[in-house]
């Protein structure tokens, strides 16, 4: 039977309970609480997923921003601008080649992560905004007024889908309809980005 129950000092993780054995002798028992044995589990069973899938959705979900519950795609392209001003010190060329890098990234991260969440272009996928980003602020400087209205066009382009967009999205196949929606969109938001900063003068 348990003869009294107390909680030591160590920061709550265990709890010791003194209890009589059958021989009339003393012996204390630790246990953890229910917490503690949570948070074990949980550690053990990150341990146990495969490193490539944890990678694959970190970089899918932008981070996290993907699980955002209002308005994930937006969230996710914020993720993109912090991306685009470490671009933006290269040379163009070699920007070029980051960029398209980046997108066949995106391009293969989206494939791998629709089959891990089982669903096709799922709203947490946010890595293909993030690309698409890249595009509209290409060889665009990098200032507030550029980059904020680069953004809205962006968003404005992903939303509405113009030709061929939303044919892109509905017939190519995995990561490649989930990212090349997102690349004309940034193709638009680029031509519509160079006109507005000419015409505006800023």
């Amino acid at each position: 039977m348990v003869k009294g129950f107390f909680k030591t000092g160590v920061g709550f993780a265990k709890s010791r309970q003194v209890v009589i054995d059958s021989a009339g002798g003393k012996r204390l028992v630790y246990r953890r609480h229910a917490a503690v044995r949570a948070r074990i589990r949980l550690r053990r069973g990150l341990e146990r997923c495969p490193l490539n899938e944890r990678f694959v959705k970190i970089l899918a979900t932008g981070f996290g921003s993907g699980l955002a519950p209002l308005a994930p795609g937006t969230a996710g392209t914020l993720v993109g601008i912090p991306l685009y001003w470490v671009f933006s010190v290269l040379p163009w060329p070699i920007r070029l080649i980051t960029v398209l890098a980046f997108t066949c990234l995106a391009w293969r991260i989206a494939d791998e992560a629709e089959r891990l969440f089982g669903r096709k272009d799922a709203q947490c996928i946010v890595i293909d905004e993030i690309a698409g980003l890249q595009w509209t602020l290409f060889l665009v400087a990098p200032t507030v007024p550029h980059v904020a209205l680069g953004f809205v066009l962006f968003r404005l382009f992903d939303i509405v889908k113009p030709f061929p967009a939303r044919l892109f999205q509905d017939r190519l196949p995995g990561g490649l309809g989930v990212v090349a929606d997102d690349l004309a969109a940034g193709v638009y938001g680029n031509l519509a980005l160079q006109v507005l900063i000419r015409w505006l003068g800023i």
